[in-house]
């Protein structure tokens, strides 16, 4: 599944086995569809970056030892979570609403 995140800020799509996690460490449910208000996007982005500061589960990791030649080059949640924190960091500057739903 992918799902879209649209804002005035920007847009982009995601994996939904990547995004749920994050949706959920930024303190949302974890449902799709759903938004975030411009006023609860700081707070939000808050427990998202505190969360990324954790060591959290990524489902793409790799399993096997062999399987990635180099692991500073090793694809994290913290890098895939690029995208969503960039774009809640230009909502809250330009004070617009996020919203994501299933990419159809």
């Amino acid at each position: 599944m992918l799902i879209k995140f649209n804002s005035d800020a920007g847009a982009f799509t995601m994996f939904g086995d990547v995004a749920v996690p994050l949706l959920k460490a930024m303190g949302h449910s974890g449902t799709v569809p759903g938004a975030l208000l411009a006023a609860d996007i700081p707070a939000s982005l808050e427990r998202l970056k505190a969360a990324l500061a954790q060591p959290l589960p990524d489902p793409h990791q790799h399993t096997r030892a062999d399987a990635i030649e180099d692991p500073d080059d090793a694809m994290t949640l913290r890098k895939r979570a690029f995208p969503l924190v960039e774009l809640l960091s230009n909502a809250i500057a330009r004070n617009a609403d996020v919203m994501w739903d299933v990419e159809r």
